[in-house]
């Protein structure tokens, strides 16, 4: 058994809370413990429902002695802060937001208190989750787990790194361009997407709507896997994976890539390989995406948040800009952004009928310090906004699924590699992923290590 038991794999967790070995109750309190003595140097929480949490798990404990399972019955389950969880502030990393208490759970939040949760606290987001990284004028950016003076990613930053520093065992994220899959790639975690539509958020935050979702940010594709089914309320068949014939992307849309995550990935493909999958290089016409994603996200965030614009010293510069340019949009142009959505999906399903997956980086760097987005990678000059993630909004727009898993380490800081198959594969990704992940055998050791040393209590004994 794990050392720390927020590090166990979910289904040995709850294994070892029906056999009485572990108790949901002292876990809490060693979650909390490590929240109080450990958040200040991350900030990966903004808000710690310590009594809610506590009388989770005295329910779940209560729970297990009458013989009860769930899924997620008495696993700590850190929310992001775009989530509403009920009698808790929603401030979405906005100022314009403080002091909003959401009266009910969202339908994800209510899908994971029904499977048993613990839910010791929401997590940090950039305003609005309108940035890849993490920053809001609320305090300091969430730090990095691997290098806390590093960005974590956006905007499930907060989320991933909960789990990276062991302060939750597992989080809900959401993803509308990237957003849980970024920061599970900076943070050295599994990051899933679902196909977009299976995993709903009935009475939600409204942000990128035509292509988000909720998901998790694990350790584990396994630990992935059972958030998945408890959001989406299916069963995902766990099978073997027969060789499938995958399209290698080393860079995607012939965007640069960092040296290191080139051989990375390449190493990755070399696995699959060796894996009995048929690797083909090859272009992946994810063309134009920009073009559709751009108009569509500013569209929404005008319509929902244009009233801000007359408060501007309350806003990020990103937010700001956002609504500006939002506001300059002409209708014509969000409707042939509308009418290219369309087209561009039947164009990467047309592709995935020819190919099972799709392997590419899922950024193009590691994780770099804080308000130090790259301005060259690889010798290239890129651009402030895409430059170190564009390979992962392309597939929000696409609407099909797509994973992140660790796949290597340079200079102390962990890089991802995305597979994506095609719309409702989600049961083939995850056991494509599965094999992978055991074939690639992440070294977790590092940010572990960094994380261990809390003077924390440890759990008591079950009688």
């Amino acid at each position: 058994m794990a050392d720390n038991p927020l590090h166990l794999p979910i289904r040995e967790l709850t294994d070892a809370y029906a056999r009485g070995d572990l108790n949901p109750i002292d876990v809490t309190e060693q979650v909390l413990a490590r929240i109080e003595q450990l958040d200040p140097q991350l900030r990966a929480y903004v808000t710690v429902t310590a009594d809610l949490a506590r009388l989770q798990a005295t329910v779940a404990a209560e729970r297990y002695r009458r013989g009860e399972r769930a899924p997620l019955l008495g696993v700590p389950v850190s929310i992001k802060d775009a989530f509403h969880l009920a009698d808790t502030e929603t401030s979405l990393g906005s100022l314009t937001q403080r002091g909003r208490i959401a009266r009910s759970d969202s339908g994800a939040v209510a899908r994971l208190r029904a499977a048993g949760s613990v839910m010791p606290g929401k997590t940090s987001v950039p305003e609005f989750c309108q940035s890849a990284t993490s920053d809001n004028l609320l305090g300091p950016e969430t730090g990095n787990p691997w290098d806390p003076s590093r960005t974590p990613g956006g905007s499930s930053g907060g989320a991933a790194a909960s789990v990276g520093a062991g302060l939750a065992t597992i989080a809900l994220g959401s993803d509308g361009g990237g957003s849980i899959r970024i920061p599970a790639a900076f943070s050295g975690l599994v990051g899933y997407k679902p196909t977009t539509g299976l995993c709903p958020d009935e009475r939600g935050f409204r942000a990128m709507t035509d292509f988000v979702t909720a998901g998790p940010l694990a350790w584990t594709v396994d630990d992935a896997r059972i958030m998945v089914e408890v959001l989406a309320e299916t069963r995902f068949e766990r099978a073997a994976t027969a060789p499938r014939r995958i399209a290698y992307s080393p860079r995607p849309d012939g965007r640069p890539v960092d040296s290191a995550v080139a051989r990375t990935l390449d190493a990755v493909a070399s696995t699959l390989s060796e894996l009995g999958h048929e690797v083909i290089e090859t272009h992946v016409p994810i063309q134009g995406w920009n073009e559709i994603f751009g108009p569509l996200v500013l569209d929404d965030e005008l319509r929902e948040r244009a009233h801000l614009l007359d408060r501007p010293e309350l806003l990020t510069p990103y937010e700001h800009a956002s609504l500006c340019a939002a506001s300059r949009l002409s209708s014509a142009e969000v409707a042939s952004a509308r009418e290219s959505l369309t087209d561009f999906r039947r164009r990467i399903d047309s592709f995935l009928h020819r190919f099972d997956a799709i392997l590419t980086p899922t950024v193009a760097t590691v994780a770099f310090p804080h308000d130090q987005r790259p301005k060259t990678i690889d010798g290239e000059k890129v651009d402030w906004l895409w430059g170190a993630f564009p390979f992962t909004s392309p597939f929000n727009v696409a609407a099909t699924p797509a994973i992140s898993l660790p796949a290597g380490i340079h200079d102390g800081l962990p890089i991802g590699a995305q597979l994506v198959t095609a719309r409702g594969r989600d049961a083939e990704l995850l056991n494509l992923a599965e094999s992978l992940e055991v074939a690639l055998a992440f070294d977790y050791a590092p940010v572990r290590e960094r994380w261990a040393d809390a003077k924390v209590p440890e759990p008591e004994p079950v009688p």
